[in-house]
């Protein structure tokens, strides 16, 4: 808990005075003001969160955190449990969307082991094992995990942002998550944060039938109401319907923002860890980009909550981190236009009237 607590001491607001620069430097490159759109205020906000009226991405880096979810005994999934395990070894071998997408971004894929139902037999650089457990209890019948599991799961997060930080200074970071029946558990984090019911909160996942859904309401609504989680403690409501993928990437979001570095939440799962690390420090959401606007009905309502606007909306429901892995080449160019782009005064060009 001690670091936790110390990574949440870390965070302070971002800085509403450069933010102030930053727009008047935007408006005075050779442009109508605003014309570029989300571009401007993507370098705006990656400004302001750096500090910096000059802003650099060198590197970039996607985490995809793999973990399996009892919660798949009550057929909420067309996939098996050992497909987080096999996809795993896709990751890992270059073969996944996140690969392609974090190739033509120019990020790194690293993956984390949290608690995947298997153990993963690969010695890769790219891969980091933090296995809190094989993965979760059937939140259906019970915690899903217990309450230093759920400490343990954020911790986790953090150590794989600092390791990695230490090696060399990240500088922009997206999040990603691979796990059967993580929707299930993010439907029911969602519905327990915003207080919107199960039915809006929860779509087909991987692609269920219409009598798979109806059992997926059914299960998540039973899970919330054995477990009663506290809407008002983050740790509970993770223990109690939560994924150790999910506290991973919320540990990620609190030692970014502990370390003024934007992240990129991916879909609805890593919005649903954005959930939790919103409700540990609400300053951290002032480090958060979101990228896209999936086709699961929660992600729009968690993204709400949040206040975030997605930059894309392209029918995406893959997860892995690949809508991060497209918004990060939206948000380095914002910074290049902010970098590269010439003043009025610079290239001797007339400027318009306000």
């Amino acid at each position: 808990m001690r670091k936790l607590e110390e990574t949440v001491n870390r965070i302070s607001p971002i800085s509403s005075y450069l933010g102030k620069n930053l727009q008047n430097k935007l408006d005075n490159l050779t442009k109508p003001k605003g014309s570029l759109g989300r571009l401007e205020e993507m370098a705006k906000v990656v400004g302001m969160i750096k500090g910096s009226l000059t802003p650099i991405i060198n590197r970039k880096v996607s985490f995809v955190f793999a973990s399996d979810h009892g919660v798949v005994e009550e057929k909420v999934s067309a996939f098996p449990p050992e497909v987080t395990a096999q996809m795993v070894y896709n990751f890992l071998r270059g073969g996944a969307g996140i690969n392609v997408l974090a190739n033509l971004a120019g990020s790194e894929v690293i993956v984390v082991d949290i608690g995947v139902k298997e153990k993963i037999a690969a010695k890769n650089s790219k891969l980091k094992v933090k296995k809190i457990n094989y993965g979760t209890k059937n939140m259906s019948r019970g915690p899903a995990m217990s309450r230093e599991e759920a400490v343990k799961s954020v911790e986790a997060g953090i150590e794989v942002f600092e390791e990695e930080n230490r090696k060399g200074k990240i500088d922009i970071v997206g999040i990603g998550d691979m796990g059967i029946g993580n929707t299930t558990a993010s439907s029911a984090i969602t519905a327990c944060v915003t207080s919107v019911k199960v039915e809006d909160v929860t779509s087909k996942g991987t692609g269920i039938g219409e009598e798979m859904l109806k059992n997926k309401f059914a299960v998540i609504r039973k899970s919330l109401d054995i477990n009663k989680p506290d809407s008002s403690d983050p740790i509970d409501i993770l223990s109690k319907v939560g994924g150790f993928e999910i506290g991973g990437m919320a540990g990620v979001i609190l030692s970014a923002a502990a370390n003024n570095t934007p992240v990129i939440l991916d879909g609805f799962i890593s919005t649903a860890g954005a959930l939790i690390a919103a409700k540990i420090a609400p300053e951290s959401t002032q480090y958060m980009i979101a990228s896209h606007q999936s086709v699961e009905k929660g992600h729009k309502v968690a993204l709400n909550y949040l206040g975030k606007k997605p930059l894309l909306n392209l029918d995406l429901r893959l997860g892995e981190g690949t809508g991060a892995a497209l918004a990060m080449i939206l948000v380095e160019a914002g910074i290049r236009i902010l970098n590269e782009m010439a003043s009025f005064q610079e290239a001797k060009v007339s400027q318009g009237e306000n």
